[in-house]
Parts: structure tokens; sequence; C-alpha cells
């Protein structure tokens, strides 16, 4: 039996396209404030926002049912 992983097909690090897309196309505008709002947890590289993939099923997955320490 295969083991079914949540976004299987993204990469460990997205970008904010990316994430709209996981996100189910929400606009660029909200994107930024959910990063922006530390909502979802990221690197600012440059101007650049990396996002760990994890990070993003956590905020999915909500705080009481994932707790992942990348620190």
């Amino acid at each position: 039996m295969k083991k079914m992983s949540m976004f299987e097909n993204y990469p460990d690090v997205v970008e904010v396209e990316d994430l709209r897309k996981m996100l189910g196309g929400i606009s660029r505008k909200l994107a930024y404030r959910l990063l922006a709002d530390d909502e979802i947890r990221s690197v600012k590289v440059g101007r650049s926002y990396k996002i760990p993939k994890v990070c993003v099923i956590e905020y999915l997955m909500g705080e009481e049912m994932c707790h992942i320490d990348l620190r």
C-alpha cells in the first residue's frame, strides 16, 4: 500500500505562487498577509519568501493538531 502524503508533488520549500495554489487559489494579497502576520511561518530571503511545505501543512491542520518545531 502506497503512503499518501499531503502536497507530495511540491518541493520541501515553496514560494508564494505555490502557496497560493496549495491553499486553493487564494489571492496574492491574502498570501502575503498570511506570511507577514506570521500565520504561516516562513523565511524572507531578500525580497522573496521561502515557505517550508511543513509550515503550510501545519497551518491547514491547526496548531492543536500539528506541533512542528523548526528551530
